[in-house]
């Protein structure tokens, strides 16, 4: 009996049942055995060889044919497609050239731009992999829950969209994405206040930028973007920076409130009419609105921003989660949980600064400034589990003060996730760029802001918005 997954349905394809029959389990190898389908797979090991000595990857077919008949494709080097992108994006966007402007000069690669290389960078980094632990909103998140790893991609997601429709540098802003929580530390935001009292004004978004990604040598303007993302720094100095902020509120307002829902935390149906009239009660109607009114803003103003309505429905979406997510009475609980854990790991690591295993460049005394450098960047580059184990561990912390997980015990599945054990319905999963505007509800730009520039509500108050129009010289 064959039981691959092109012959069974129930295994490979989601159709029929998913169990094994009685037949099936009488023909099922003994485990560590050589199976045929792990004979196949070995077979590939060399590829397969062709003409010319062309080594394929795929056997029984001719490859398909790229470039013109009878000579392969012409190659692309980093200075041809650095001249096309100027060539074809806004005025105003952000241009690769050459190496980019990193703190320490680096050759340019022969094929890759500088923000090409600055998104493989992170793409490869074990603090961005590490995002994979790290929490959104909910401390030991169910399967179907956001981490800061898959807010990150979304985020991604909305910028490239918006940046893709209006001409702007889509590789930067898609590298500043990804690179932008690297700065987190264990169990969300409320990290920032653990490490607060060792690191004055600690902040994720610089801390991500300066310390954390610093060894990337990425180019400046990636790290402006993600050292400036969050609304209450400064400005950044270019507009893809600025799409950044925006693509990062949006997401995390529509997501973390699709994630509160299904746990059962709040019902859509208590949405303020405010958002539901203009943006909708689903992720993908809201996404399609705040994406779309983005660009509007953009294309009809020159500059980020958003018109009044728009903005005003995902300022009352953000108020929304304010109140019913971040500060209901379970997530302040939480949130004190993490801060007392991460301080207590933080002054064992100041006090045994030894035991960290990563190199440092001076030797650290207990108690020194430099213990407490080495500890605080150690502790917050941890992931939720780590941290707390170590806690338990090292710490000696008690396990009936760590963080719990939404509405059960410690490190239990979300009690309430209604998305366990089956497939969730495919809604809210249409968002593959921009949606037509009149799906959005947008009719331009009606309202205005009192004294902002052109009716544009912008990010950043106290600094002026950057111009789309002019490129920097």
């Amino acid at each position: 009996m064959d039981h691959s997954p092109d012959t069974n349905p129930g295994i490979g394809h989601g159709t029929g049942t998913a169990r094994l029959d009685e037949q099936a389990a009488v023909d099922a190898p003994a485990l560590g055995a050589t199976t045929a389908r792990r004979r196949v797979w070995a077979s590939t090991m060399a590829g397969v060889a062709a003409r010319d000595g062309l080594v394929l990857a795929h056997a029984g077919a001719e490859p398909r044919p790229v470039g013109p008949p009878g000579g392969g494709a012409p190659a692309i080097p980093r200075d041809q497609r650095e001249a096309a992108e100027a060539a074809s994006l806004a005025p105003g966007a952000t241009l690769a050239h050459g190496s980019g402007n990193r703190a320490a000069p680096e050759e340019p690669d022969r094929w890759r731009t500088c923000f090409e290389r600055d998104r493989d960078r992170i793409l490869h980094a074990a603090a961005f992999r590490r995002l994979a632990g790290k929490t959104q909103v909910f401390v030991h998140p169910a399967d179907h829950q956001r981490t800061r790893l898959t807010h990150a991609l979304e985020v991604a997601q909305v910028a490239t969209a918006v940046a893709r429709a209006v001409g702007l540098n889509t590789t930067l802003v898609e590298a500043m994405a990804l690179g932008h929580d690297c700065g987190h530390g264990p169990g969300g935001h409320a990290s920032e206040d653990a490490f607060e009292v060792f690191v004055p004004g600690f902040h994720h978004a610089r801390w991500g930028a300066d310390v954390v990604l610093a060894r990337l040598n990425l180019c400046a303007e990636t790290l402006d973007g993600i050292r400036n993302h969050s609304w209450s720094l400064p400005a950044p100095t270019t507009p893809e920076g600025e799409v950044l902020s925006w693509a990062d509120r949006i997401a995390y307002c529509t997501h973390d409130l699709e994630d509160a829902v299904r746990a059962g935390i709040v019902d859509d149906r208590d949405l303020p009419e405010e958002v539901v009239e203009v943006a909708g009660r689903t992720r993908s109607a809201q996404l399609r609105t705040f994406i779309t009114a983005l660009v509007v803003g953009v294309t009809t103003h020159g500059a980020v921003g958003m018109a009044e309505e728009p903005a005003r429905a995902l300022a009352a979406l953000r108020s929304f989660n304010y109140e019913r997510i971040y500060m209901r009475p379970a997530s302040v609980a939480q949130a004190d949980a993490v801060v007392a854990v991460l301080r207590a790991l933080v002054e064992f690591y100041i006090d045994h600064p030894w035991q960290v295993p990563e190199p440092w460049p001076d030797a650290t005394g207990p108690g020194t400034d430099a213990a407490v450098d080495r500890a605080v960047t150690y502790v917050a580059g941890m992931t939720d589990r780590f941290a707390f184990d170590l806690a338990v561990d090292r710490v000696g912390w008690p396990v009936d003060r760590l963080p719990r997980a939404v509405d059960t015990g410690i490190g239990g599945l979300t009690a309430v996730n209604a998305d366990i054990g089956v497939l969730a319905p495919a809604v809210d999963d249409d968002i593959d760029g921009l949606a037509p505007a009149g799906d959005a509800g947008i009719d331009g730009l009606p309202y205005g802001l009192a004294g902002r520039r052109d009716n544009l509500v912008p990010v950043h108050l106290g600094a002026p918005t950057s111009d789309h129009r002019a490129r920097p010289q």
